[in-house]
């Protein structure tokens, strides 16, 4: 057992990433040794960022938990604290089924955890709480890294559990992610993912109470050392359109978006509670790709909500083979308590079938991203370099965001540098990954 080691395991989504970043820093600044995401965790202390969007994510947060549970009952671990969007959602419930847990802290006051670890060493370093608001101990590869802009949302899609979770949508304020980026470029970054719940109702809650998305990434475009910025997780219904000239101007903005879309039927988008009509979609689409030409659009979709019908499901189908999405994942609904389809639909879906459609959706991406992919042979892209495997260099398009679009497999004859970015050609494609030459 390391003493003085903590071990940091973050599950689920990029914006927990973030939050457990903000947490190693305080810990460190007090003498702790953060380690993240350990192969084998040997700390004498754990802390769980979990997850509680769905079903699968909420099993993979108790596994996680009951497996650093198992290792303080053999005595390799002194304590164990759990924080994140699975405790503050069942917090009372988790306290009583896991009281092998030393603390239990939700998604906003997790720092408490800092005083709470630290005991003593507050006195002896003189530690007091400093919440800078951004500074953080990096875990991505030092030339990317995710930019949280919001927390929470107001929508209440009628299957989510987020804003059960996280509350109201809360924007940060303009400044103070600008001075984040400044900070981040000084560490090294080059790559910027930004995320929010909901980018669409960004400002909506600060001063003016407007749209302020297409201010803030103009803004940020303009920061010396800003090489990419990537925009994640969209919202369809009051789309902030000012943002595409912006994307359109700037070459450092990744001509990307990230917009979950979930269905495209009237009837389905209805159930769904998405407050936009299946035209209104399509012409949001393609005034997207009008305004920002060569556009890659990832999005998420849904199947199996209580409701679908088989001709519901043939009309998706139909739709993402017209539509051609850039990137998409999919997947099937879980019933999530408390939320309004919980409340108001039955499941009444077989499971069975949720996954012959899920899998059925993404067997017909799987075609067009092949056909979209092999539209590149021969063409040359810029692409970063993210790290060395063998004798392949593996880098990213601006067109892929880390760990969860496409790679570039490049040869290379000359040593290329991590971080760094480089002008490729396009040899072969697969499915979801390239090869080039530099």
């Amino acid at each position: 057992m390391q003493h003085h080691q903590i071990d940091i395991i973050s599950l689920g989504c990029s914006k927990n990433l973030v939050d457990s970043e903000r947490l190693m820093r305080q810990l460190e600044l007090v003498g702790w040794h953060c380690v993240p995401d350990a192969a084998k965790p040997t700390g004498e202390m754990a802390i769980i960022n979990t997850c509680g969007f769905i079903g699968d994510a909420k099993e993979e947060s108790i596994n996680t938990i009951l497996q650093f549970v198992e290792r303080k009952k053999q005595g390799k671990l002194n304590k164990l604290y759990v924080m994140g969007c699975l405790s503050e959602r069942y917090l009372h419930d988790l306290e009583a089924e896991i009281p092998e847990v030393d603390g239990f802290y939700g998604k906003f006051n997790y720092f408490d955890i800092v005083e709470e670890v630290t005991g003593d060493r507050v006195q002896a370093t003189g530690y007091k709480r400093q919440d800078t608001g951004f500074e953080r101990k990096l875990t991505t590869p030092k030339h990317y890294a995710y930019v949280k802009i919001s927390e929470g949302c107001n929508r209440m899609c009628s299957y989510c559990a987020i804003p059960l979770i996280t509350g109201r949508h809360t924007s940060r304020p303009v400044d103070e992610i600008l001075n984040e980026v400044r900070w981040l470029v000084e560490q090294g970054v080059r790559e910027f993912n930004i995320i929010a719940q909901d980018l669409s109702s960004y400002g909506l809650d600060l001063d003016g109470h407007q749209h302020r998305l297409a201010e803030l990434i103009d803004q940020m475009a303009q920061i010396k050392g800003v090489e990419w910025i990537r925009l994640h997780y969209a919202y369809p219904t009051d789309f902030p359109y000012d943002i595409l000239p912006v994307m359109a101007k700037h070459p450092n903005v990744c001509k990307y978006l990230d917009i979950a879309l979930q269905h495209c039927t009237d009837h389905m988008l209805t159930l769904m509670r998405r407050h936009i009509s299946a035209a209104e979609q399509d012409a949001l689409i393609e005034r997207i790709r009008r305004e920002v030409p060569g556009i890659c659009l990832r999005t998420t979709l849904m199947v199996g909500h209580p409701g679908e019908t088989e001709e519901d499901f043939a009309t998706l189908k139909q739709w993402i083979s017209k539509v051609r999405f850039d990137r998409m994942g999919a997947f099937a609904y879980s019933d999530e308590e408390g939320t309004y389809a919980n409340q108001h639909y039955k499941d009444d879906i077989p499971e069975a079938v949720k996954q012959a459609r899920l899998e059925e959706l993404m067997a017909i991406q799987q075609g067009i991203s092949a056909e979209l992919l092999a539209q590149k042979i021969g063409k040359v892209v810029r692409v970063i370099i993210d790290r060395k495997e063998g004798d392949y260099y593996i880098g990213r398009t601006e067109q892929d965001s880390p760990e969860v679009d496409c790679e570039v497999i490049i040869s290379s004859s000359k040593p290329l540098t991590k971080g760094r970015f480089y002008n490729v050609t396009i040899t072969k494609t697969e499915e979801f990954d390239l090869y080039a030459i530099c």
